[in-house]
């Protein structure tokens, strides 16, 4: 995917008051909190969201990381989230980014607000 797709995103508004403030590849490799290769990170600032992911990802793996990374951000970024989300662990968002993917096709802002809707935001 190239960059015009990830700017696609920056500012994007999204159901639920949420903004995609920014989403780009990394520069380099991605390691979470415990030093462990990571495939995305992002910055949760109240309802704002930064994401990076790591180069090299399909274009299906890259669709269902940003699903993934968004609902997990939406979540945490809630004071009270849908009961749909609050039990979902990484691996349920990982399941939930498939089956957005699935069920709504190659990401975008429109789908993005979409699944957020489907999961009740």
């Amino acid at each position: 995917m190239d960059k015009v797709f990830f700017e696609r995103f920056a500012r994007s508004h999204l159901r639920g008051g949420f903004q995609i403030i920014r989403l780009d590849l990394a520069d380099a490799s991605l390691v979470d909190a415990l030093g462990r290769d990571a495939i995305a990170r992002t910055h949760i600032v109240a309802k704002q969201f930064s994401v990076t992911i790591r180069p090299g990802l399909s274009e299906n793996e890259t669709s269902v990381t940003i699903y993934h990374e968004i609902l997990e951000a939406a979540t945490v970024a809630s004071l009270d989230p849908p009961i749909t989300v609050r039990d979902l662990n990484e691996a349920g968002f990982e399941r939930a980014g498939y089956r957005a993917h699935k069920e709504f096709g190659l990401v975008s802002p429109e789908n993005l607000d979409r699944m957020l809707q489907s999961y009740g935001f």
